[in-house]
């Protein structure tokens, strides 16, 4: 597992047509790729992917539940079979189109309802790792102490663990659910501050004000948040002030 350093990775949702992503690729150092169930097409994976080689920026898939009328946001129930195979096309579409925009995928986030499920389904997080490592050739980014780490080891998958400067952490150290009010936080200021905190081993603010102890290889920060490339210049520079660099884990 990648631990804390002088160096943090800053990863990033892209190729979802909401955000100016050629703005942000050269602030960034990774990028998940929207695969085509919750936003996307093999258009623009093909771009993300050109534009990530050109920018010199690790790809990643970034797959989600079959809903794109939900933004991947909603969990959808199926079979494990289904979900499987639904979760392989997706890896290697991004697969494919990196290698014919000359670079190769890195790793593996999963995307939204999914990437919550699988933080604590430990069954679930099996299944998706089973997917990982048949491939063989992916590392997986998750929240540290989950579900999916766990399967992740168990299964010989490397695995790496993220922290968000731009959400809202409960006490518990779950992200603060979409619903409530500030769970995505968009104050540069703020976000620049919480990138430093925990890139230098500091941790985050919970909701309640406590102190929650963070270990992180990536931040993420995401590209559908409103003036994301003035946010992730932001943590660029606060992260140099702080004697951080930017480079990718994988």
């Amino acid at each position: 597992m990648g631990d804390v350093g002088d160096t943090i990775d800053l990863n990033c949702d892209l190729g979802e047509g909401l955000g100016d992503d050629a703005a942000l690729f050269p602030l960034i150092s990774s990028a998940n790729i929207a695969c085509g169930f919750h936003a996307g097409d093999a258009e623009t994976i093909a771009e993300s992917c050109r534009l990530a080689v050109a920018n010199g920026v690790a790809i990643g898939a970034h797959p989600s539940y079959n809903d794109r009328e939900g933004f991947g946001r909603r969990a959808v129930e199926a079979a494990d079979s289904t979900l499987m195979a639904e979760w392989d096309v997706q890896i290697r579409s991004v697969r494919h189109a990196a290698a014919e925009a000359g670079g190769a995928m890195a790793y593996v986030k999963p995307h939204g309802a999914l990437y919550n499920r699988l933080q604590v389904d430990d069954h679930l997080a099996q299944l998706f790792c089973r997917v990982l490592a048949d491939g063989g050739d992916a590392a997986v980014l998750g929240m540290p102490r989950s579900a999916l780490e766990r399967a992740a080891v168990a299964q010989g998958v490397a695995y790496f663990t993220e922290a968000f400067a731009d959400r809202a952490y409960l006490p518990d150290g779950s992200l603060a659910p979409r619903s409530l009010p500030r769970a995505l936080i968009d104050d540069a200021d703020l976000v620049a501050e919480r990138a430093v905190a925990i890139a230098t081993g500091r941790g985050v603010l919970a909701t309640d004000g406590t102190r929650i102890p963070l270990r992180a290889s990536s931040l993420c920060l995401h590209g559908d948040t409103p003036g994301a490339p003035a946010l992730a210049a932001a943590v660029r520079e606060a992260l140099a002030g702080a004697d951080v660099e930017v480079g990718s884990f994988a």
